[in-house]
Order: structure tokens, then sequence, then C-alpha cells
């Protein structure tokens, strides 16, 4: 009788449907079958993040017929539960997307801004931006990121993808736990009013950011020494954003922004081309040493030069040419480590920047984030990187904030210095690398401003040494604090060398009789997860670093 009543159009809604519900009454779960682990290898999709529940709820949503964006959005939801120290529903998450469908790569610039009370007199005032705290809160980006991400890329409805989360929550043992979980139900009603799915998304974000949820945020800001109004909930959008990119090796790598930290990753592959990584071989003395150089010179002209260019003039054209990293280049000293800050001029195109003053250092490590990597058997890619830590939360809405308004400055004058309505340059940046037009690797690092030094092994692994997610972010990493930090501006720590102490005694040595001042570390050192593709075979291999406590599940 259904074959003969209903259309094939109405036939697929009807299995949609059956699909929507048996995720949204928790009947498909990825972990049933066995534990979620660091490494996966699949046919059909795969998933890479932080917490095993999160990777989980991804990889529940592939097996209900949902693609990237709709796992990623799961993934997303769900961390803010399993990585909560790392990522809050009220922080932000730049994400790169790519559409199989237009083969295009969009950027969702997940990344609110400034209040407007946050002038740089306010902060000057108080002696620099807190690290801590309700004051250094931006206008919460992750809430209508997760809206753009399925309204745009996605086939489902924000309560199917909040299912997993919301499960999450309603077993969680905080008090923030029910709060949060009735904040997304109430996201959820609004959606159910619209019988359109776009409609719906729609609604649901203006229950966050000009409903109610916004007035209480705001309320409780404005009761708690805080600096976000209502008017700043209301004002906020997403952008979708162009991404950046250069070739390297004939691979084209994409990164979001100059408001992130991303483009220094592509200014090193500029800078590397010429050189014979495989030759010098994995991990050897000359390799690391060669690509740490590389970077210091891409880093200081971060410091220098990256700032939101809605507000300030960026050189950009004139960074990622390979005109400029060909007068940076000669720079590099094979034999010997640099215990300087050397940015470049990028406007006068010049090897060096005259300006002394500019060429200040006010770095330091620090671990935040977690991150998001999915790709479906469509091919589909997502990856993600999502942030917000050490704020507060915000009255009984279950929304922590996150203090990302710390990686502004307030040096007059200087291109990320804050501004209302600006976004700060983050470090946060996912990368994607494609060949021949087809995606063949995602990563997402957590780990502040490592966070392009993890990204940046990992492209060189995949593409100069050929190495599959699970040897490259299992294997020995390095990395430098030879910049400015990115949260406060601490100061730089110059000629500085990290690396696993796993590395085999003679390379420390040999690094330093470089010159290098190596620090030798057991901890993680930030925190990869990727997933390499084989577009042509149909293969995936997800890893995330063991050490990092990164997850990964392919089916």
């Amino acid at each position: 009788m259904i074959r003969t009543c209903l259309s094939s159009e109405n036939l697929m809604a009807v299995a949609v449907a059956i699909c929507a519900l048996a995720v949204w009454g928790g009947l498909l779960r990825a972990t049933a079958a066995e534990p979620i682990g660091w490494q996966a290898e699949g046919r059909n999709g795969a998933v890479s993040a932080g917490g095993a529940e999160a990777v989980a709820a991804g990889i529940e949503i592939l097996q209900a017929g949902g693609n990237a964006a709709d796992a990623a959005a799961a993934t997303i939801l769900a961390l803010a539960v399993t990585d909560a120290s790392a990522f809050c529903f009220g922080g932000e998450v730049p994400v790169l997307v790519y559409d199989a469908r237009r083969q295009t790569v969009d950027v969702i610039a997940g990344m609110g801004v400034a209040p407007r009370l946050a002038t740089r007199e306010y902060f000057a005032a108080r002696g620099g931006i807190p690290g801590t705290g309700v004051e250094a809160a931006a206008v919460p980006a992750a809430p209508d990121t997760v809206m753009v991400l399925l309204e745009r890329y996605g086939t489902m409805r924000l309560r199917e993808a909040a299912g997993p989360m919301l499960r999450l929550l309603d077993r969680g043992q905080e008090s923030w736990h029910a709060q949060l979980a009735a904040t997304v139900r109430q996201m959820c009603e609004a959606e159910a009013q619209a019988a359109d799915r776009w409609q719906g998304l729609r609604l649901a974000a203006d229950c966050f950011y000009r409903g109610p949820i916004a007035r209480r945020l705001a309320a409780w800001c404005e009761a708690n020494g805080g600096l976000i109004r209502y008017v700043d909930l209301a004002a906020h959008v997403t952008r979708i954003e162009q991404p950046l990119h250069v070739s390297y090796r004939g691979y084209e790598v994409y990164k979001c922004g100059f408001w992130t930290q991303g483009p220094y990753l592509l200014q090193t592959l500029r800078l590397l081309e010429d050189f014979d990584l495989r030759k010098l071989g994995h991990n050897q003395p000359a390799a690391i040493h060669l690509t740490i150089e590389a970077m210091k010179l891409a880093l200081a002209d971060r410091d220098v030069y990256y700032a939101d260019p809605v507000f300030a003039d960026v050189p950009g054209e004139a960074l990622l040419s390979e005109k400029y990293a060909a007068l940076r280049r000669p720079l590099i000293d094979l034999t010997r480590a640099s215990l300087e800050q050397r940015p470049g001029d990028a406007w006068g195109m010049q090897p060096l920047l005259g300006e002394e003053d500019l060429r200040r250092g006010l770095g330091g490590p620090a671990q935040d984030t977690t991150t998001c990597v999915v790709a479906d058997r469509f091919g589909n890619v997502v990856v993600a990187t999502p942030s917000g830590w050490s704020g507060v939360q915000a009255g009984d809405t279950g929304v922590w904030l996150g203090t990302r308004l710390q990686s502004f400055n307030i040096w007059e004058g200087h291109p990320n210095c804050i501004e209302p309505g600006k976004r700060p340059r983050i470090t946060l940046t996912p990368t994607l690398v494609l060949d021949r037009g087809r995606p063949v690797l995602a990563v997402s690092v957590a780990g502040g401003d490592g966070q392009d030094q993890a990204a940046l092994q990992a492209v060189l692994n995949h593409i100069d040494f050929e190495l599959k997610p699970a040897e490259s972010l299992s294997g020995v990493r390095f990395g430098t604090n030879h910049h400015i930090g990115s949260f406060r501006q601490t100061p730089p720590e110059l000629g500085s060398l990290l690396l696993h102490q796993e590395a085999p005694a003679e390379t420390v040595e040999a690094l330093r009789a470089l010159g290098h001042r190596v620090q030798t570390t057991a901890g993680a050192l930030w925190a990869p997860s990727a997933i390499a593709i084989d577009p042509a075979g149909g293969r995936f291999w997800a890893a995330g670093d063991p050490r990092a406590g990164r997850h990964a599940a392919a089916y």
C-alpha cells in the first residue's frame, strides 16, 4: 500500500524521518560494537576528535545517514560536554568545509567579536586584558556556527544533531549539565515552530542570540561585571569566507584567514618548498632544524601583521607570495639556530623589517581547545577547532563563556589591538589538504601557539614522508616558543626548541650543537587529530595523538 500511495520523494522523506527518530531516541550507537580507540580505518566515514563519546556521536550520525556536516555538528556539540574544560558552548569554533557537490572549500568564521564596551581604554586602565573571568569573554560564536554548518552544508535539524549531546548532559552530575540541556532544548523547541529545516535552524539561532536566552545572558553579564550586552548578541553574524591557500609540492593546503594564526603555516610551506626534506630524513636533526628556522620567520610575521582583516590592513597577498618567500628564505642558516625575532617588511618587500620597535616580543605554551575532523562517504570533509576555556558560567543558562579577548593586545597602533566589533587574532586553525581538487588530509590541533606547529608536521609527514596519521601523530614532535604568546602577549623564549623525550639522544645533542636551546618533554606537546583519505580507493585513516587523549573511529 505504501509503495502505491507514496512518491519516491515521499518515500525518501519517510526513510529520513525513521533515521532521525533512531538518532533522537539513541537507538544507533557507534560504541555498541567496540570501544573508541585512538586510530581507525574504514570505507564509509571517519571521525577524529577529543573525547571518545564525542567521536561516538559523530559516528552515530554518519551511520544514521547524515553527512560530514551533520556529524561534525553532533561532535562539536558533544565536545562541549566531554571536553568541557577545553571547549565551552559559549566559545568559538573556526571551521573549514569541503563541499563535494560544489567541489569548494569554505571557511565558517566561528569567532565572536569584542563587545561594544570592550575598548582599549577600558582594558588599559585595568592594566591589560585578563586571562580568566567574565571581562575577557567575546560574543559567543559556537552556537551559531553549528547552526550555519547544519543549514548550509548539512541535512539534519538541530534536534537530531544535538541528540547525543543531550544524552550526555542528561546523565551528567554537574548542575550546569541540566541547565545547558534546558537551554539547548529551548533552542530545539524554537526550531520546532518552523516546518522548513532552514527556517527552523534560524529560529534556534535567534532563540539564543535575539530571544529569551540572549536576554538572560546579557542580564547576567551586566549584573556580574561582564561586558556583553543584548545588542552585542543580537548583532552577531557568522561570516562565510574564502580560505587562504598555497601550493606545496603539487598539493593545495587551505587555512582560515589572517584573523587566525593559520596563514603562517602557509608561509612556512613557501619557505620550505625549495628544500628536499625527504632527503634530509624524517625527524633527523637537519630536517628539524630547517623546519624550526622556517617557522621562526613565519611566526615573526604573524606577530607583527596578523589581525582581523575587516579592521586591519593586512599585507596578505605579499605575505603568502613566492616573491616574499624568496626574499626571506636566505635568512635561514642551515648551520646555526637564530636567536632573534626577524619579521620581514611585507609592505616594502624587504627581507627584514627595519623598525626595531615593531620587532619587540612580548610567547609561551598554552594548552586549551579541542579537535574535530569528519569525513563521509559522499566526499565531504569538515575540520574544526572548537575552543573556549577559563571563563565563567552565565547564571542558570548552563552556558560557559570563554576568555578569547585575551588574544588581543592593547598596543596602540598594532593591527591586533582590541576594538569593539573586532575579532581577536586567534590560534585556532583547522587545516585541509587537497590533491587534484579532492581532500586527502584534514588536521585539527589543540594547544595554543603550538597548533600550527603540530599541524605543519602532520602536513609534512603526509606529503614529504608519506606517513599515515597513526604513525605521524604518535611519533616524535617538536616545536618552539620563539614567538610572542597569543595569550596575554607573554615574552618569547628565543632559540627555544621543544622536543619529545623519545627523540634519540644523538638528535638532541646535534640540535644543541646547532645552537638550539632544547627542552625535552614527556608531555603530549599539543594534541592533533587527523584523517587521511584515499579518494580513489575510498579509504579513511583516522587517528589522534594517544598521549593527548585524542580518539578516532571509522566504519
